[in-house]
């Protein structure tokens, strides 16, 4: 994961940087073998002291460059002997020493200011806590160095620190030595065993408290493991350490992958760029994915601490121990590893809701990346801002590619494909080729046009039509693909896509499609048309198509009504059924935005009154799926189907639908609330089933805007012993004006106004209600107490919420969101231009609305760029944005 900033010059000015290109890579000039820091932290000014061990790579006679931002250089000697200013030269971010030596010692001495440090890239202070992230380009803020991923060394590291006020220094590897000094300072020194990338350096120091562990390996090795926080925070990392106990069992038993560290230590911090960074043996966490008890903390929170330790812990196979050779490859470890952490989650929970979730999150946010102007493929062939590239299609995208190549080799023969890569590649920096390799060898199948899927940018789109011949007694489906451009792809070859079909007959029984009884094929779907027979099919069949979303495509089939409702009800494929379920909803909020664009009242098909009915009052084993098949599209991913994004309609449809049903299903609502309503509190998959369900229903019954459903809601948030149904209950009430809002707004801050992560959940409440006053809120909260503009957290969960969250309210017609998001863009820029270029993509698909928000939008981004000097981040976006 990344974290960095731009060079500025000391006046304030920004160093731009040149678009990198993965034509022009090349192995590094020189090799440093063995690092040894010596950190002496300090309040005002920290000194960091550097030994390289250097040798030459290769025949040539190239300077040795090493990278460095915002460093002040005291100091450097070659082998032992001062080196004067003139030998050598600074330049741009770059120290540059002209030496025909093949191999020798550097010493390299620095000031650094962590404290001033608010991009949080490099070392930087956090309550008073010194700690790092040195992912993309970090490291080179804390010292002079090779900082790209395929420049291994192994590290030694000193700290020297105020024994009183940072009694607790760690960084990765063993510690090997620990010392009291004068003057009430002391000293540790920790060593890395394992070669790595300086992405991958992390130091942490601070008054910390722990909690510890053991873990037993498959081999019998005893394995320590530490979590750290402050001291008022130790109560809420049990569920934290349960979650890397079982992730660390989890890959054993499924990738055969055993820690290979003594102990393993996690240091949760309040001041972080993103979720968390897999150091090798120390990682650091934004403390949203750490902290849990049932008081502070959702399910959701739970299930996404349980997921995100995993993906760390994960990292230190797929990511450390091999590790990527360039950014470009960034997705050979972020695929691979969110997949990893994917399947983790699934085999916690429950297997379909999961892969729900995901899917989710590819056509709300990855497929809206893939038709906008910052559309990329998952391997990028170029970047001028390194930071902008850890996206949803890297990330996301990546792991649904690695999800296609699981299911064109199968369990068995992907084991035996990241058994060859882990084993061949160990301590490696290596490709995404080299990953595709791996299977290729393992399971005799040629995989060449499936890296297409690395190269190409684009959701890939399949017409599907089909016939039944009832002569021959066959069933044919005629696949046509294809792939809208994007920037710089104008034309696209057919990619490689296994497509996972199923044929019901009319009692909804699914039919034999191979001579052994098998009931699901996977299509290989290779050509622009291809057409596939079935034969001995008796009837005309319902065709399940897509099934577990087994390909990022999208599939357009021209279902009837009747075949939507029939395979809601018969298709036992959760994502098959579930996605029926949805494209009924979507067809229905489309038209009943449509009326709303005409001034027309729209009609609701009873059918699927009875069919919601029906689902509602069926007692399912899995309560989670059931409030999943309960819940409508977001209003998000509606408006991805019109041509024009209307938000005003497309709200409007949506609570028409969800009041609509609700009035009519007051009773049976109310029943399935009360089933659930006195449950004792417990955190596993069943219970948090079910509460999503009773809450699901709670919500319904809230857009009745009526003073009973209110009263539910006001008791639920009064009795609740969970944060979870503490939530529900005041999201419930959210959109619902009038005095018991305000009171239920008022009692949660008072009770919690000393836990900064249940502020955030406060603070988004407000930003995403719908309500017509909610940006004039936001303004006001952005002067509140609990707000801070130096921390990540408060920022996502006030300004990005409202951007993000509240379509209605963020597109208001008059332009004043647009503007408020525009104001902060500017002023984030000069503190952190990580969040501020996250924040401005929000404007990406500016040219999707009608003529007056467009000019609305573009008037902003053309600010943005004249009004201040943006960073490197920010004006890669908003260039490419305005030049869409």
């Amino acid at each position: 994961m990344e974290a960095t900033d731009p060079a500025r010059a000391p006046g304030g000015t920004v160093t731009k940087k040149s678009a990198v290109y993965l034509r022009d890579y090349k192995p590094p000039d020189f090799i440093i073998d063995t690092v040894e820091l010596v950190f002496r932290l300090g309040h005002e000014l920290t000194h960091v002291c550097s030994k390289l061990s250097v040798r030459r790579n290769g025949e040539h006679d190239n300077p040795l460059v090493l990278d460095g931002e915002e460093l002040s250089l005291t100091g450097a000697k070659l082998n032992n002997q001062e080196l004067s200013p003139d030998a050598y030269a600074l330049s741009e971010g770059k120290l540059i020493l002209d030496t025909d030596l093949d191999a020798f010692g550097l010493a390299l001495e620095v000031d650094i200011r962590p404290q001033d440090n608010t991009s949080l890239s490099g070392l930087y202070l956090s309550n008073n806590n010194f700690c790092t992230q040195c992912e993309a380009q970090g490291f080179r803020r804390i010292s002079y160095f090779i900082d790209r991923p395929d420049a291994l060394s192994r590290y030694k590291t000193t700290i020297v620190a105020d024994r009183e006020k940072y009694p607790v220094l760690l960084s990765n590897g063993n510690l090997v030595a620990q010392s009291e000094l004068d003057d009430g300072l002391h000293q540790v020194v920790w060593e890395d065993p394992f070669p790595k990338p300086s992405y991958l350096f992390a130091l942490v120091a601070g008054d910390l408290s722990h909690i510890r562990d053991e873990f037993t390996t498959m081999s019998g090795r005893t394995v320590d493991l530490y979590i750290y926080t402050p001291q008022h925070n130790i109560d809420k990392c049990d569920h934290a350490m349960a979650a890397l106990k079982k992730s660390m069992r989890w890959d054993e038993e499924v990738y055969g992958r055993e820690c290979d560290l003594d102990q393993y230590m996690i240091v949760a911090v309040d001041d972080f760029n993103m979720g968390a960074m897999e150091n090798k043996g120390l990682n650091i966490f934004n403390s949203k994915y750490v902290l849990a008890r049932p008081e502070t903390a959702t399910d959701a929170d739970y299930e996404a601490i349980e997921g995100v330790i995993a993906h760390e812990y994960f990292h230190n196979w797929s990511g450390n121990r091999v590790t990527c050779r360039d950014w470009f490859q960034l997705s050979l470890k972020e695929g691979f590893t969110v997949f990893r952490d994917q399947e983790f989650s699934a085999d916690m929970g429950s297997r379909g809701v999961k892969r729900i979730q995901d899917v989710n999150v590819m056509r709300v946010h990855q497929f809206v990346e893939d038709s906008g102007p910052l559309a990329h493929p998952v391997r990028p062939q170029s970047y001028q801002e390194i930071n902008n590239f850890y996206t949803v299609t890297v990330y996301n995208k990546g792991a649904e590619v690695v999800r296609m190549l699981h299911h064109l080799v199968g369990p068995e023969g992907f084991r035996r494909g990241t058994d060859f890569y882990f084993d061949c590649f160990d301590g490696q920096a290596v490709t995404t080729d080299d990953f595709v390799y791996a299977m290729e060898a393992q399971n005799d199948i040629d995989l060449k046009q499936f890296k297409l899927w690395y190269d190409q940018a684009g959701t890939p789109v399949l017409d599907l039509d089909q016939r039944y011949d009832p002569d021959r007694r066959s069933f044919t489906i005629e696949v046509t693909q294809s792939c809208p451009p994007s920037p710089g792809q104008k034309d696209k070859k057919p990619f490689h896509i296994p497509l996972a079909i199923a044929l019901l007959d009319a009692e909804g029984k699914y039919m034999a499609l191979e001579r052994d009884g098998a009931v699901e094929s996977v299509l290989q779907v290779r050509k622009q048309k291809q057409r596939f027979v079935f034969d001995n099919i008796p009837e005309p069949p319902i065709l399940s198509a897509l099934r577990g979303f087994s390909a990022p495509v999208k599939v357009n089939i021209q279902y009837s009504e009747d075949e939507l409702y029939f395979l809601m009800v018969h298709d036992t494929d959760p994502f098959a059924r579930w996605e029926s379920a949805q494209i009924i909803s979507t067809r229905i909020i489309l038209d009943l935005a449509r009326a709303h664009g005409e001034h027309k009242q729209g009609e609701i098909d009873q059918r699927y009154m009875e069919a919601f009915r029906s689902l509602l009052l069926s007692e399912q084993k899995d309560c989670a799926m059931q409030a999943l098949l309960l819940s409508q599209p977001s209003e998000a991913y509606v408006s991805e189907f019109m041509q024009i994004i209307d938000p005003d309609a497309v709200h409007h449809a949506r609570m028409h639908l969800k009041k609509t049903l609700a009035e009519s299903l007051w009773d049976e609502l109310l029943a399935v609330y009360n089933r659930y309503c006195k449950e004792q509190y417990a955190i596993n998959a069943d219970a948090i089933g079910r509460r999503r369900l009773k809450n699901t229903c709670l919500d319904y019954l809230l857009v009745t805007d009526s003073r009973m459903a209110k009263a539910i809601a006001v008791t639920q948030f009064g009795a609740a012993d969970n944060m979870t149904d503490t939530i529900a209950a005041l999201s419930a009430l959210n959109d619902s004006p009038g005095k018991e809002r305000e009171r239920a707004l008022a009692e949660f801050y008072s009770r919690w106004k000393a836990e900064k992560l249940v502020v955030d959940k406060w603070l988004s409440l407000q930003s995403t209600s719908h309500l017509p006053d909610t940006l004039d809120r936001v303004e006001q909260l952005t002067s509140h107490e609990s707000f801070n503009l130096q921390n990540p957290n408060r920022i996502r969960a006030l300004i990005g919420a409202f951007a993000q969250g509240n379509l209605l309210r963020f597109h208001d017609a008059s332009g004043r969101g647009y503007k408020f998001i525009a104001d902060y863009v500017i002023e984030l820029d000069q503190l952190n231009p990580q969040v501020a270029a996250r924040l401005v993509t929000v404007f990406n698909n500016w040219f999707r609305y009608d003529q007056n928000r467009q000019h609305l939008i573009k008037t902003q981004l053309q600010r943005i760029l004249a009004d201040s000097q943006p960073s490197n981040d920010v004006e890669e976006i908003v260039v490419k944005a305005l030049a869409q």
